[in-house]
């Protein structure tokens, strides 16, 4: 896949991580483009290939090409205000 121009979330419906991550991207009023890996198995196939065969949710994917796995809500936060 090829570096994004805008952040990209995988993730799924039933991960508690990845609705944190999203809540955490709208609250900071952050656009971001959700990619569910479940229904999506290129992407599915991507997150695994980035995180060393593991489907690690959420995992996100940052413009300047830096990757987040399985990112507590404190490293989330401290990186999105350094977006703003």
């Amino acid at each position: 896949m090829e570096e994004p121009s805008q952040i990209v979330l995988y993730g799924t419906t039933r991960c508690s991580g990845t609705w944190l991550a999203r809540r955490l991207f709208d609250e900071h009023g952050i656009p971001y483009r959700w990619v569910d890996i479940d229904q999506d198995p290129e992407a599915a196939a991507y997150v695994q290939e980035i995180n060393n065969g593991y489907r690690s949710v959420p995992t996100i994917v940052f413009p300047d090409g830096s990757i987040m796995a399985e990112p507590s809500g404190v490293a989330l936060e401290r990186k999105l205000r350094a977006l703003q």
